[in-house]
């Protein structure tokens, strides 16, 4: 599937250690670590992008790329039960869903060893999360996802998280998983990973809070 090949491209990009200074893929200059990203709208590609360039895309329905944003939000009074989560046929209690423009569809995608891999959603299911979850129809297409972290609830350890992300940071997640995975079970060094990146995620991120819905 070519959408998930651009992923796992993205992935090696997004994974690796910087050993060099990236470039605006627009106008060729020097970027810092942390910059802004476009999405290729056709091939649901990752470009890196100066400050500038990037906004030279927000809010153009019309353009060949979309800017990704830099904000994320954590869903506190988020909705799901483990019935919930069972029906969306996750194999792993960690995925990200957004909604590709070119598709006219949800995707969803996990991480794993070898890198994101898809999942094939039931709309019905989904749609049910959607009806009690309403922050997810803001979502903005192809540049934001609900990243889902069941990992601690799933061993007893911490509450579930839920957050609306900008697509880059889900990539970046997968990429670290599978950079960092060895054997059977992952290994210390991926675990102590997978928690610094959500703790990072959770200081940054803007709480959001909305009412319970049946």
């Amino acid at each position: 599937m070519q959408e998930l090949a651009q992923a796992f491209e993205a992935l090696r990009r997004f994974g690796r250690k910087q050993e060099r200074t990236e470039f605006c893929e627009l106008c060729k200059i020097g970027l810092p670590p942390e910059h802004s990203h476009l999405i290729e709208l056709s091939q649901h590609r990752l470009l890196c992008a100066c400050d500038a360039c990037s906004l030279l895309f927000y809010g153009r329905a019309d353009a060949k790329y979309k800017r990704v944003p830099r904000d994320a939000r954590l869903l506190t009074n988020f909705q799901m039960s483990d019935a919930d989560w069972d029906a969306l046929l996750i194999p792993i209690n960690l995925a990200f869903f957004f909604q590709s423009s070119q598709d006219k569809r949800v995707s969803a995608f996990y991480p794993s060893p070898a890198g994101a891999a898809e999942s094939l959603l039931p709309m019905e299911a989904w749609q049910r999360i959607v009806q009690c979850n309403p922050s997810l129809g803001e979502m903005e297409r192809d540049v934001e996802a609900l990243l889902v972290n069941r990992v601690g609830q799933s061993r007893g350890m911490a509450a579930a998280e839920y957050y609306i992300a900008p697509i880059d940071a889900c990539y970046r997640l997968v990429g670290l998983i599978r950079m960092h995975w060895s054997g059977l079970s992952g290994g210390t060094e991926v675990w102590q990973e997978i928690g610094d990146f959500f703790a990072q995620l959770r200081a940054q991120a803007r709480v959001e809070t909305e009412g319970i819905h049946a």
